[in-house]
């Protein structure tokens, strides 16, 4: 199966769940950096899900009340090759139709005086209010006057909802294309956290160990990070977001490296891990690393259809909690501690995020009351961590924290995929268990 034809199957499932609305979805705009530099673009993900096309400023519309030939519109910039020579290759008007399968496309100005007769006719609009200040002044102008022409002639109210109550649903539920390329992503990023625990020694800067997992994304096909690289060593694994990666690396401390890459059609992965500088741990490290462990492969263990991303946070929770009161870390009856949340100056993040085109990816937790169950084809991050540090208080009435314990930050992420039989881990490739970190 071609690209076009996943991004077709996109639309057709978009398309019926609008029933007669009308979509209209953006591309991503380039941003400002700095005076006249702009940031490496990035396509919307809801616009890309549905196209594939990866310019700035188009517009794309999807009209299920049209006939069939006129329900995928898409408003570009025109091929100018004095544009080009300063932003580069653009397909233009008329080679979007062949390449990307659109029925019919305008050029990016002609989208005001369009747009109102492809609304006619529809039942509503899709389009998502407060992110588009481009072109939403003139979606709410035809939104107004359609509603001042059904409260006239008696029709149904025509309403105006967000495209997300549609799409993000089905970007939920990744096809077997999006979870090979999500398989490579993390293939990538498995061999560059690799080669960086391989030449990672005390003395190094954490920027030396960054500069070598971005180049390995980049030498294997990726677009590039994912995300910002968290080089953090030392107490810095306590940060949690911690970005700065200009520390050296000491003999005796641990290294928590949380990176992933972007593939050329942004699908992503998202994987940690944490090992000594040295190559050993020491007592203390290796007795937290063991239950982080732990709580991950029990947490994975439950990462099946029926249950719920809550169930995987507790599973692993319960396991960090009761690790913990053995350790003297806590005292007290571990439910507790649990319902408590006194164990939280410890772990105070989730288990996990879905994960997809966006690395913290669309998509539910709950509806309501009610966890969404897990289902074939979801994806979703593992990644427990124990974190002892002072940035946080210690809660009334636990024990006080020994120096021997402060500045080890320790986080394991995995990719994972719901599947009908066992959990597939799509970043098995980067090596986890203590024995094979040491070796």
């Amino acid at each position: 199966m071609n690209n076009q034809q996943i991004y077709k199957n996109h639309r057709e499932q978009f398309l019926g769940k609008l029933e007669g609305r009308a979509a209209i979805i953006p591309a991503a705009r380039m941003v400002p950096h700095h005076a006249d530099c702009d940031y490496p673009f990035r396509q919307n993900s809801d616009f890309w899900y549905l196209t594939g096309f990866d310019e700035p400023e188009s517009v794309a519309l999807f009209l299920p009340h049209r006939p069939k030939g006129e329900r995928y519109i898409l408003f570009v910039l025109p091929k100018i090759s004095s544009d080009e020579v300063w932003n580069g290759f653009r397909w233009g008007v008329e080679a979007v139709v062949d390449q990307f399968d659109v029925d019919v496309s305008h050029p990016l100005d002609e989208l005001e005086n369009r747009l109102w007769s492809y609304l006619e006719g529809a039942d509503g609009i899709s389009f998502s209010i407060g992110k588009h200040p481009h072109i939403e002044p003139l979606v709410l102008k035809i939104f107004s006057e359609q509603i001042e022409r059904s409260s006239r002639t008696g029709a149904v109210p025509f309403d105006l909802t967000a495209p997300s109550i549609f799409l993000h649903d089905l970007r939920l539920r990744k096809d077997d294309w999006e979870i090979q390329r999500m398989r490579e992503a993390s293939s990538i990023s498995a061999k560059a956290h690799e080669f960086a625990r391989q030449i990672v020694r005390a003395g190094m800067n954490e920027r030396e160990v960054q500069a070598v997992i971005e180049k390995t994304f980049l030498e294997e096909g990726a677009r590039g990070p994912a995300y910002p690289s968290i080089i953090a060593s030392g107490d810095n694994a306590c940060i949690l977001h911690y970005t700065a990666n200009n520390a050296l690396l000491r003999d005796g401390e641990l290294l928590l490296i949380d990176a992933g890459c972007s593939m050329v059609d942004y699908y992503n992965s998202d994987i940690t891990r944490t090992f000594p500088v040295n190559g050993k741990f020491t007592g203390e490290q290796s007795d937290l690393y063991e239950l982080v462990l732990e709580a991950q492969a029990k947490a994975i263990d439950c990462v099946l259809p029926g249950k719920n991303t809550e169930e995987v946070h507790l599973q692993a929770v319960r396991v960090l909690v009761q690790g913990l009161v053995d350790l003297g870390l806590l005292k007290g009856n571990v439910d507790s501690l649990i319902e408590q949340g006194l164990y939280r100056h410890f772990y105070m993040h989730r288990t996990g995020h879905w994960l997809g085109l966006d690395v913290h990816d669309v998509g539910a937790y709950r509806l309501g009351e009610y966890p969404i169950p897990l289902e074939a084809g979801m994806v979703l991050t593992v990644e427990p961590g124990i974190y002892i540090s002072d940035f946080f208080p210690v809660p009334d009435g636990q024990p006080l924290i020994e120096d021997r314990w402060k500045g080890i930050g320790i986080r394991v992420e995995d990719d994972v995929v719901v599947t009908n039989g066992k959990p597939d881990i799509l970043s098995s490739n980067a090596l986890k268990l203590l024995k094979e970190i040491e070796e």
